[in-house]
């Protein structure tokens, strides 16, 4: 079974599909317990959920009539049976987005004949968590994922520059650079884009907090 704390159909607010119609299923817990985590209610204990099989998951899926289905949290890749919804989405016709923070292997659901397209945050410094991050997981990564480094201040941007030279993810995959929603004014981000020729490297704002009030669920 699998843990689901609510599920709705919106616009992909941010990542390559930003946008785009999705149906999203956003599942309980997390692993992490970062400074700017926007969903932490989802990660309590206590936090309202319905079990669900994959098979009435993926049914939800294929009864919105949209495209595009994004899992997220909390960290999907914690649900046992997460590879098992992956694959049933897939093969009824949906492309399949995973958003996850970077600290879980990718391995298990990389190695599938038929994969998820993954949306992986890299956790910066202000986020109090970036001694979890697995950079193994870089190496599981292709053209249709997507790197996220969310940041919130210039020493943040200074770390994500470090880590796309490094393991140089502009060749691998699109990066994504956001902002510490409230915490850096989008501008600063593009003077340092700028200022350390950041090419192949794209500011992301995030859609929903900018046409809804940003606490707002099942957006």
């Amino acid at each position: 079974m699998l843990s689901v704390v609510e599920k709705f159909v919106s616009i992909n607010g941010e990542g390559k599909r930003a946008g785009e119609l999705a149906a999203f299923i956003r599942f309980k817990g997390c692993n992490l317990n970062c400074s700017y985590c926007d969903t932490k209610w989802a990660n309590q204990p206590d936090a309202a959920s319905n079990a669900c099989t994959a098979a009435e998951l993926a049914a939800w899926v294929k009864s919105t009539g949209v495209t595009n289905a994004t899992l997220t949290g909390g960290e999907p890749l914690l649900q046992a049976e997460i590879a098992e919804l992956t694959e049933a989405l897939l093969e009824q016709g949906n492309r399949v987005e995973l958003e996850t923070n970077g600290s879980v292997s990718l391995k298990t659901l990389a190695g599938l004949k038929k994969r998820p397209v993954f949306t992986m945050d890299y956790k910066l410094p202000s986020s109090e968590m970036e001694g979890y991050m697995l950079t193994e997981n870089f190496d599981y990564l292709n053209a249709a994922d997507s790197v996220k480094f969310v940041s919130g201040s210039i020493s943040d941007l200074e770390r994500a520059a470090e880590i796309i030279e490094k393991y140089s993810l502009s060749e691998k995959c699109s990066v994504f650079i956001s902002p510490v929603f409230g915490e850096i004014d989008p501008s600063e981000i593009v003077e340092f884009m700028k200022d350390r020729g950041l090419n192949e490297v794209r500011l992301q704002l995030q859609l929903h907090k900018f046409i809804w009030e940003p606490t707002k669920r099942g957006v």
